[in-house]
């Protein structure tokens, strides 16, 4: 089973999901697609698994995490975690929610992230609400992050900062009075960096919980 949840996601990080297909993985494992019955039901399930076998290795870094006294720097410790591992995997963000239905690494990542809000003082609707922020802006950040660049920057014909520096030469053209946002953020988003975006709204994000709780 460990070989051929292997294989499955070599196969989703080359490609996404379209290429998993029981075809495509009995090819690469050198066998018939009859023989990986016996281990997944269908893509389905074989999807489902790879995603449990890609977030082991997320929980186990998780639950490893000493515990401080604070619980909402503990749970910036955690997100980070989780984007670090989702933002080289868009194809897991994807499908992060819809695997904590089930009793896998998805439920129980939800459930550490959650046990830290039962530190501190909110009601379970509040704690309900926090937990799916934080898993929002990690997922959706890394998913954004992590998908594939536009052709000409895959091919090497512009780097990113070049891409980027056509969008903000055509922000810089646009009237102020019609577009004052757009102009007065523009030289920030020239060149700007990924991953300091995303931790900047993650910590709006805590930064709202430690209000809302008084901690």
């Amino acid at each position: 089973m460990e070989t051929v949840l292997s294989a499955a996601v070599d196969l989703l990080d080359e490609a996404g999901e379209p290429a998993l297909t029981l075809r495509a993985l009995a090819a690469r494992l050198g066998t018939g697609v009859g023989s990986i019955y016996w281990y997944v039901s269908g893509k389905q399930d074989l999807l489902d698994r790879a995603i449990d076998h890609v977030l082991t290795g997320v929980l186990a870094a998780v639950e490893a995490q000493p515990r401080s006294e604070d619980a909402i720097d503990d749970l910036r410790e955690m997100a980070l975690k989780l984007f670090d591992a989702i933002v080289d995997r868009p194809w897991l963000g994807a499908h992060f929610m819809r695997t904590a239905v089930v009793r896998g690494n998805s439920l129980r990542l939800y459930e550490m992230l959650g046990e830290q809000t039962l530190r501190l003082d909110l009601t379970p609707r509040q704690r309900f609400h926090a937990v799916s922020a934080i898993v929002s802006v990690v997922v959706g950040s890394a998913a954004d992050i992590g998908q594939e660049p536009p052709a000409e920057v895959l091919d090497g014909s512009v780097d990113r900062e070049e891409f980027l520096g056509r969008f903000a030469e055509t922000w810089r053209s646009l009237p102020a009075e019609e577009f004052p946002f757009v102009r007065d953020i523009v030289e920030v988003f020239d060149g700007h960096d990924d991953k300091e975006q995303f931790l900047a709204a993650l910590e709006l994000s805590l930064a709202g919980l430690r209000l809302q709780a008084g901690a």
